[in-house]
């Protein structure tokens, strides 16, 4: 539920960054958007994959997909079984990288003849294919035995990841959600602050619409073929995505709780977050190989001993790799902003 959270906040996040200039009449820049994502992602995620090659001892899995797939992010999509686990929590980045890719895209197509139909049709038909398309991957699960003349796959664990879970077609709820919150917040401003004077409201709803989906999978649904777990899947994802999405828009509103919560330390874990998410799994991994004393139990100090290991690699590559990335890239643009802003003064016309 933590990826889907992140995926609802990327669609919002993202979606507001690339539809606020069309409010005040302008174009984003898709070259700056791109440019901008490849500084903030590449640097790290290349570092920590030339560990993975270079240091078999990193890996959390003693076997790696081919290194294509990860140049390409295409772990997702090509999914073979569990011998291959290594980095397999990199499928969640190729979801993101793919929407970065195709959504600025869509957006620009969209915007050139702006229509409330078009963008609902757009919405609408994306989680519709989903929900089908679940449906029609699970039908043999959850139909009576025999209706499709298809039978489930013995290992249905793998069955399930490699078309379900992973591939970005069928994991695409959360960004649809986040990026629809986006569009109604820059284009319907009266709706959005409706929404927003509405935070209690909309926390209980979220809440309500979470807890149906835990219900759904509360057996590890998605290690299983039984009906309530198939269920779960057909239409739990997009349950998921609309109450987490209130749960945001709750975090929001000018008199929800949530926006008057804070978590101490949030701030500091947040900016390590990304850092945080390429390693986390190889660092634990390495703690077990080494302090097998202290992470042999499953109590307090095996917890103490993942969080500061975990916190204290992505610290690491935080300031090494990711933040100085981050401010080369914040260099660069306000170099382009002021060649610009000169270009203009000199040849105002244009």
């Amino acid at each position: 539920m933590g990826v889907d959270l992140f995926f609802v906040l990327s669609g919002y996040l993202i979606g507001t960054q690339l539809l606020k200039p069309y409010a005040s009449g302008d174009r984003p820049s898709i070259i700056s958007f791109y440019r901008r994502r490849a500084y903030r992602i590449l640097p790290a995620y290349l570092i920590v994959l030339w560990i993975y090659g270079v240091f078999p001892a990193w890996r959390e899995s003693a076997v790696m997909p081919p290194l294509w797939q990860f140049l390409t992010f295409t772990v997702n999509l090509l999914f073979v079984d569990f011998s291959q686990h290594a980095f397999s929590h990199v499928w969640s980045l190729c979801v993101e990288e793919h929407f970065y890719l195709v959504f600025p895209l869509l957006v620009i197509w969209l915007m050139r003849r702006p229509s409330l139909r078009k963008t609902v049709i757009v919405i609408g038909g994306v989680i519709l294919f989903e929900i089908c398309f679940r449906g029609y991957m699970l039908w043999p699960v959850i139909a009576p035995a025999g209706w499709s003349g298809r039978e489930v796959p013995e290992d249905f664990g793998t069955f399930y990841y490699r078309y379900l879970y992973y591939p970005t077609y069928s994991r695409l709820d959360g960004l649809v959600v986040g990026a629809t919150l986006a569009l109604v917040r820059i284009f319907r401003p009266g709706w959005w602050l409706w929404l927003t004077r509405r935070g209690h409201a909309a926390m209980v709803l979220g809440i309500a619409l979470t807890g149906a989906v835990c219900w759904m999978f509360r057996n590890d649904g998605m290690g299983d073929s039984t009906r309530i777990a198939g269920w779960g899947t057909v239409i739990g994802f997009p349950l998921l995505a609309a109450g987490l999405g209130l749960l945001v828009v709750s975090s929001a509103s000018s008199d929800g709780w949530l926006s008057r919560f804070s978590v101490p330390g949030a701030r500091s874990l947040a900016t390590l977050a990304f850092s945080l998410y390429l390693t986390h799994k190889e660092v634990a991994h390495l703690d077990r190989k080494w302090l097998p004393v202290l992470t042999a139990a499953t109590d307090w100090k095996a917890v103490a001993v993942y969080a500061v290991t975990c916190l204290v690699a992505a610290g690491l590559l935080y300031g090494l790799v990711e933040r100085p990335f981050m401010l080369l890239r914040d260099r660069f643009e306000r170099r382009a902003a002021e060649t610009v802003e000169a270009e203009m003064l000199r040849e105002p016309a244009l």
